[in-house]
């Protein structure tokens, strides 16, 4: 079934197929194109970063070979536990990966943990390495915002701004924020902002990009209609405020350091 979407200011109107291809009766979905494209352009930038802080790609590659899979099976873990109650009725739906249902904090925190134990067993510093891979992260996330886009998910409330982005609903046409274009551009200009920052200390980098991200996401977090609850909380906004304010202590308290 395809998506129709509009962007009436631009006088545009899409008619988006989820399938990108078939290949032998197995239909091939855009989100998951999607999200090997950014995984591929994130090893890209790796290699373009090879030796900084002292790592070097080939250690990277060793780290992704288990960084990946855990970190997309643990941002699926972190949505299906916050969508419970859907999931166990059709447990089946819980390996279908190719409609979407992947949650950001869910995979940093499998990627964090991940990258906790390669560091430990390989003698690496783990500031040193969340460095190197935080500008790739975080382009990554600009590229599967697109992958929300495809799905006709992740979207904001109603709105009239130009920008506006219009969606077929059960109960009809509505005009929305089109929020998975804001993270991705946020997310594109964060990693511009990386790029360009003289590292003084270790942690700045990946520090920035947690700031950064997390600001942007809380934001962004209170249009969405989509949001994973506890309760009344939206448990991604909660998590971002928390990041912040760590990050934003840790960052001035070694700027202190430095002068």
């Amino acid at each position: 079934m395809n998506n129709i979407v509009t962007f009436p200011a631009l006088n545009l109107r899409l008619n988006i197929n989820p399938v990108a291809f078939s290949i032998f009766g197995i239909n091939i979905y855009w989100y998951g194109i999607i999200i090997v494209s950014s995984i591929i352009t994130a090893m890209i930038v790796l290699k373009i970063l090879d030796d900084k802080y002292n790592i070097n790609f080939n250690q990277i590659i060793d780290l992704l070979v288990f960084l990946i899979p855990i970190s997309i099976i643990s941002a699926r873990i972190y949505y299906v536990l916050f969508n419970l109650d859907y999931y166990l009725s059709d447990p089946l739906q819980i390996m279908d990966f190719r409609s979407g249902g992947l949650a950001i904090y869910g995979g940093i925190i499998g990627g964090f943990i991940t990258c906790l134990i390669y560091c430990r067993i390989k003698q690496i510093d783990l500031l040193d390495i969340l460095d190197y891979l935080a500008p790739a992260l975080v382009l990554a996330q600009a590229i599967g915002r697109w992958g929300n886009f495809v799905n006709i998910e992740a979207y904001g409330t109603t709105t009239n701004l130009p920008w506006r982005m219009g969606i077929y609903e059960i109960n009809g046409f509505i005009e929305v924020h089109p929020t998975f274009l804001y993270e991705s551009l946020a997310c594109l200009i964060i990693f511009i902002v990386l790029l360009l920052i003289k590292r003084k200390f270790k942690g700045q980098i990946v520090g920035t990009y947690f700031l950064l991200y997390s600001f942007e996401r809380a934001f962004v977090e209170n249009l969405r209609t989509d949001s994973l609850m506890l309760g009344n909380i939206r448990v991604s906004q909660f998590l971002s405020v928390l990041i912040f304010i760590f990050c934003l202590v840790f960052l001035l308290k070694n700027v202190v350091k430095q002068k």
